[in-house]
């Protein structure tokens, strides 16, 4: 997973830029996660849960993004993809084009913490 963070020019902002394969994940990171500590120490204390096997599997909804936690790996997918709100036309989907990769994202849950610790670094809430 290949990802750079930087600070927008204009507004100061942390913004995560990510390969197209887990693109979705800078925009989730920026939205559900943004610099808020709370947060961020919520996910890692579900991640340590899952890791010791006290959980399976943790679905956190968020405003825009939903993450699904297990012990394999992690999702992040758009809220509107998981309702089924946004089809796509037959002629695009039977054309093989494929819309829908920028809608969710999967990654082992060890590069995942990592990330999350990288980004509390960047925002310096580590």
């Amino acid at each position: 997973m290949e990802y750079e963070f930087i600070h927008d020019a204009i507004t100061g902002d942390a913004k995560a830029r990510f390969s197209l394969e887990h693109e979705v994940i800078g925009p989730w990171i920026e939205v559900e996660l943004g610099s808020d500590h709370t947060k961020l120490k919520h996910l890692l204390t579900v991640i340590d849960d899952i890791e010791k096997g006290s959980q399976n599997e943790v679905v956190i909804t968020g405003h825009e993004y939903t993450i699904s936690i297990n012990q394999d790996d992690v999702e992040i997918h758009t809220n509107a993809s998981l309702d089924g709100i946004e089809s796509l036309p037959e002629m695009l989907t039977t054309e093989h084009i494929h819309f829908d990769e920028s809608e969710g994202a999967a990654c082992g849950i060890d590069d995942f913490k990592k990330l999350l610790v990288s980004w509390a670094k960047f925002n310096k809430n580590l």
